[in-house]
Formats: structure tokens, C-alpha cells, sequence
């Protein structure tokens, strides 16, 4: 049976990787988060980096021995100093996060069975600082997605679902192209255009209004490299240049007009390499590696920095860190 391993492993053809110019920018260490905790999103919200669910060490757990977390996270840059905010209505891993009309969403991840399994669920959440309440579920179950806010609207685009009952193992697993929207205003859910590349574990942010999504890994086939843009205006994608090495797992944000996309697994083994995106010349650049070498991380911009958090150290599960790092790119 091919397992996961094998597929990041298999990711990518033999050869030397691009060649790049390498950015001036630097990663500094910040406060550490006060839990280790990967297969962790998270989102700007009034200032500060908010982390919710993912996974973390415990007593019988899975896959290395890591459990679903329902602690929420909260990061000021300015003191550099985590809290622990209300606990999500149960624990998860993989739940999406974003902000939009001063409210921050959580969408889908999965919970664990009785016996033991993983179950995706659709149910949203919203946090306006005191606590999470429900909103309205996705329509269709995606995880492992990624969200983005652009104006009122939330777009959760790409992910994985169950082809079928089972759920228990990764290849009971499909990718999806899936795109659904979220209106925060009316609390209502509709479709668009799908992605042109079914994958999970991508990352992406906004960029002038434009939907980037990049990266992920596929079911059966590997790492990708692919980078799409989407524009709400006419409900199209295109692809752009793909990303100068293929990744999954990896994290995103966007800072100063550009997207930034950092760590994940790169086969073999997790990688600290960190790219930026340049949508008007349609290049990438090579900038400083990460301190440590994550996947299953958070990528969050705040304040025109970028924050790097949590994270396992070791492919799949096992390793998990709270590490906390800042991008300086000015």
C-alpha cells in the first residue's frame, strides 16, 4: 500500500532546484506558544496571530502520539506574549481559520472516533473575543483546505473528503476542487468556480483583492508546485508560475503586495525553505529559510510581519514544536 510517506518522498523528479536570487529578509524567534501544536491554522484578528485546534502530545494518541486540540491561541506581537483564549466546542485538527466583519471564523477539521478514527465535519464557528458560537456548516465537507477573506466574503478552496464510509486511513481519502463561499454579513453559503488543481494541504493568501492558492499535495500523486489566482470580479482561475519547489504542509501569508509561502514537507523530509511571490513580475524569490524546519504550521501576517507557528519537526506525526518565528522583510 502506498502511504503517505512514500508520496512526499516521490514528490519530486531528480535534479538540482531552481536557481533563485535570494531576498533580503530574516526570520527572528519570538515567544513560543504555550502548547506544542501542529496541523494548526490560524488568522489575523484585531491586531494578533490566533491559533485554534490542530494536534498536540497526549496519552493514546494517534499517528505519534498526538491528539486533536481544542485551545485557542492568541499572540500579541507588541508585549511578544501568547494567551489562551475560550476552547473551541470540541476538539479538532485541521479546522480553517479567517477573519471577516470583525469576526474570526473556524471551519470543518476533523474529530476522532470512539474507535479511534478520523471524521471530517462541516460546522462553523465564530469568535467575536469572548467566545466561540456556531454558524452556519459548509454545505459540502472539504478539509485540509484553505481560506481566504476577500471584502465580506470567506472562499475555503481545495482540501480532501472521505470517497466513501472509511475514513480511518489516507488513502480512504479523495482531493477536491472544491470552492465554496462563505457571505459573513448574511451568514449564507454558495459555490464558485472550482480550483484547477484538486490537492490538499495547499496554503494561500490575498493579494489585491485576488485569491492566491499554492502548493498542497494530492492523494496518490505527490507534491505539487502549482500556483492559481482567483478573481472574485469574474469567477475565473488562472495558473501562474509554480513555486519553485514542490510542497505540502507548507504555510502562507501576504505582506507588502506580495505572498510569502514557507516550510511543509518537500520530500524527503520537511523543509525550511521560504519563497516569495511577486504577482506583477510573476516570479518567485528565494528568501532566508526558517529557523526550524516545520510542517503542519501556521503562517499568519500581522503589523506587515509574517508569523510562522507551531509545527511538527518530523514528517506525518511526532516532533511537534511551538516554535514561533517572525519574518522581517522590510
Amino acid at each position: 500500500m502506498i502511504d503517505r510517506r512514500t508520496l512526499i518522498a516521490a514528490s519530486l523528479a531528480a535534479g538540482a532546484l531552481p536557481t533563485a536570487a535570494r531576498a533580503a529578509a530574516r526570520w527572528e524567534p519570538r515567544a513560543e506558544v504555550p502548547w506544542p501544536v501542529q496541523e494548526v491554522y490560524g488568522a489575523a484578528f484585531r491586531g494578533k496571530v490566533v491559533i485554534a485546534g490542530g494536534m498536540a502530545p497526549g496519552a493514546n494518541g494517534l499517528r505519534g502520539g498526538i491528539n486533536p486540540q481544542d485551545r485557542t491561541g492568541i499572540y500579541d506581537p507588541v508585549a511578544n506574549r501568547w494567551s489562551e483564549g475560550p476552547r473551541l466546542p470540541f476538539a479538532r485538527h485541521h479546522p480553517v481559520l479567517a477573519t471577516a466583519r470583525d469576526r474570526l471564523y473556524a471551519f470543518g477539521g476533523y474529530r476522532v472516533t470512539d474507535e479511534g478514527g478520523w471524521v471530517g465535519v462541516r460546522d462553523g464557528v465564530a469568535f467575536d473575543g469572548k467566545a466561540w458560537t456556531a454558524v452556519a456548516p459548509m454545505p459540502q465537507l472539504q478539509c485540509e483546505t484553505v481560506a481566504v477573506t476577500l471584502g465580506e466574503r470567506i472562499h475555503v478552496a481545495s482540501g480532501r473528503a472521505p470517497k466513501g464510509a472509511a475514513n480511518r486511513a489516507w488513502t480512504d481519502q479523495g482531493d477536491v476542487a472544491l470552492h465554496q463561499v462563505f457571505d459573513a454579513r448574511a451568514g449564507r453559503w454558495t459555490t464558485a468556480a472550482p480550483c484547477p488543481l484538486a490537492r490538499n494541504s495547499a496554503t494561500g493568501a490575498a493579494v489585491d483583492g485576488l485569491f492566491y492558492l499554492a502548493g498542497g499535495r494530492r492523494v496518490g500523486a505527490g507534491n505539487s508546485a502549482q500556483l492559481d489566482r482567483y478573481d472574485p470580479k469574474t469567477d475565473r482561475w488562472e495558473t501562474l508560475r509554480p513555486m519553485p519547489r514542490a510542497a505540502g504542509g507548507l504555510a502562507g501569508a501576504a505582506a507588502g503586495g506580495k505572498l510569502y509561502v514557507f516550510g511543509g514537507e518537500g520530500g524527503p523530509g520537511v523543509i525550511p525553505d521560504a519563497w516569495c511571490y511577486d504577482p506583477k513580475a510573476d516570479s518567485w524569490t528565494a528568501v532566508a529559510a526558517m529557523r526550524t524546519p516545520r510542517h503542519g504550521l501556521a503562517g499568519v501576517a500581522v503589523g506587515g510581519r509574517i508569523y510562522a507557528v507551531g509545527g511538527g519537526a518530523k514528517e506525518s506525526g511526532g516532533q511537534v514544536t511551538a516554535v514561533t518565528e517572525a519574518l522581517i522583510t522590510d
